[in-house]
């Protein structure tokens, strides 16, 4: 059984950086013992959220932190004792025998100094930078380093190992930093803790005088999270100068010219060209030949955030079209709309080969239920009368965010061989992605095999309607299946039908607890990877 590709990578790159060694597979190895007898890869002990922590938890990173700078500064030659400046060199050793052994220290210290330089990207600009830095590996024990902290990354290096230890992570994968005391033998120790959104937890460990002279807390804060402290992302700050202008790799019309449209049936509508219609959805959106704008208002009105039924997709033989929305508002008292009805009705006789509309409804039948008592709802078989109702049974955002919890216990920072298949079972992870590539599956054969068209919604259209719709599409269209073609996909199935990627990642915020944090796209990465894995001729090997 293949583990879930998230659990893989960060199992392989727990101690990785960008170009530091490979500390080999982290399953089946006794990790190292730190100095005074903590065990650096011992388990973390359960918790509510994905990143908090427990008392327990920090008291472990406290005596790890103490346990492994006493043991670094009483043994180990620090690179600040190779890299220092020709005049502090001469006043601790009173010269040196020869002029040339003086100017080849120089020499060394200045070469030295260089290889630990942290490579900037246009526009990026250093905060801090500390030697004798300790990064203490789950698997590896203490490294001594430099560590740099700029606006857009944090990088740590040792350039002492044979090849050079390098971690470097850039900051929006981090979801909190947290400072860990510690005393050790009268130095005054003090270390950080951050938890990444990629499932690592990196802890670092310092003198406190470089604390207080650099603010490295401070900084990391600072500029790992932006928008909390009044500024911008460093998205905006970044001058690079590319061949290709990102903003027109994906153009609408072209995609939809690609697909055959506009047609007899499906025309493209400029009704939102300024996001007045519906500020959700792309300026450019494909409806129903048929269809006037008075009535396409009137069904937006009855569609959560105005999201209402726009093609994604049609098969170039059948017709047959995957459309995607938001929920009906039917409300506690089964309200109606008849130019809605009339709409999916159009939808289904805009596909000459099937007498039949599928509605996948993403969600647990139960749960659209609830959201009926709340003014939502979804269609009824007997307002729509030639249509096909389906529940996905698909969880939601917060079912999701506790499993990529659970996925996180037991894959960092070790773990255990013996309960393994068991372990991940209990996560529901791989239950979760299954389930998604199975409805995916479903859309899919409705369409090539049914030749029927479908129509994809949960509660707002922004979440399990893009992860259906874009796998769903990605099993048809071959051309989604290359590197521009899956430029495209993400273009359009996530990014201009209003995927909240801000607000699922918290990029730039430090609220790590909000319960709008959910890992949607990267299930939807996983499954296009179980995808590659289980068809050996799904890959992205053409542009």
């Amino acid at each position: 059984m293949d583990r879930p590709a998230a659990a893989a990578a960060v199992a392989a790159a727990g101690c990785e950086g960008g170009g530091g060694p490979n500390p080999g597979p982290a399953g089946g190895r006794r990790p190292p013992r730190a100095a005074g007898g903590a065990t650096a890869g011992s388990r973390q002990p359960s918790v509510e959220t994905l990143d908090s922590p427990t008392g327990s938890h920090v008291e472990w990173c406290k005596q790890l932190i103490a346990a492994t700078i006493s043991s670094q500064i009483s043994g180990s030659v620090t690179s600040e004792n190779v890299s220092r400046d020709y005049k502090e060199i001469q006043e601790e050793h009173n010269g040196y025998p020869s002029e040339a052994e003086a100017d080849q220290a120089l020499r060394d210290g200045n070469k030295l100094a260089q290889m630990e330089e942290a490579p900037l990207f246009p526009g990026e600009s250093i905060k801090a930078i500390v030697k004798d830095v300790m990064y203490i590996c789950p698997f590896m024990g203490a490294v001594s380093g430099t560590l740099t902290v700029t606006d857009f990354k944090l990088y740590f290096k040792n350039v002492e190992r044979d090849p050079h230890f390098i971690l470097d992570v850039p900051l929006g994968v981090i979801s909190r930093v947290e400072k860990i005391g510690a005393q050790s033998h009268g130095d005054n120790s003090c270390g950080i803790e951050i938890v990444c959104k990629d499932m690592r937890n990196l802890r670092l460990a310092y003198k406190q005088e470089e604390q207080s002279k650099l603010g490295i807390f401070e900084n990391l804060n600072k500029h790992a999270f932006p928008l909390s402290n009044g500024q911008a992302l460093f998205a905006f700050s970044y001058k690079e100068k590319f061949p290709i202008n990102g903003w027109k790799v994906y153009d609408p019309v072209s995609e939809y010219k690609r697909q055959g449209l506009p047609n007899e049936s499906w025309k493209i509508s400029k009704i939102n060209s300024n996001y007045e219609f519906c500020d959700t959805y792309p300026a450019i959106i494909v409806v129903p030949t048929s269809v006037k704008d008075d009535d396409l208002s009137k069904v937006a009105a009855f569609r959560a955030k105005g999201r209402v039924p726009v093609l994604s997709w049609i098969h170039p033989e059948s017709q047959a079209t995957i459309t995607r929305c938001s929920q009906p508002l039917v409300g506690p008292n089964d309200k109606r709309c008849k130019e809605d009805e009339k709409y999916l009705q159009t939808i289904m006789d805009a596909n000459a080969q099937s007498h039949k509309l599928i509605i996948f409804d993403a969600r647990q039948n139960s749960v659209a239920d609830t959201n009926k008592t709340k003014g939502g709802g979804y269609e009824s078989e007997s307002a729509y009368p030639n249509a096909e109702l389906v529940f996905l049974e698909i969880h939601n955002i917060h079912v999701m965010r506790e499993s990529l919890r659970k996925l996180k216990e037991i894959v960092y920072p070790s773990i255990d061989e013996a309960r393994w298949l068991s372990n991940v079972d209990g996560t529901h992870w791989l239950e979760y992605i299954r389930m998604l590539l199975a409805g995916a599956v479903r859309i899919a054969d409705k369409i090539e095999s049914g030749k029927t068209s479908v129509v994809v919604h949960c509660s707002d259209g922004w979440d399990r309607t893009a992860q259906l719709t874009s796998l769903a599409m990605l099993m048809l269209d071959s051309y989604y299946r290359t590197i521009k073609g899956f430029e495209t996909l993400v273009e359009k199935e996530w990014i201009s039908f209003g995927h909240r990627f801000a607000l699922r990642l918290g990029h730039g915020n430090d609220n790590h607890a909000d319960a709008d944090r959910s890992p949607i796209f990267l299930q939807f990465i996983d499954c296009v990877w179980q995808m590659t894995r289980q068809v050996r001729d799904f890959k992205y090997i053409s542009m």
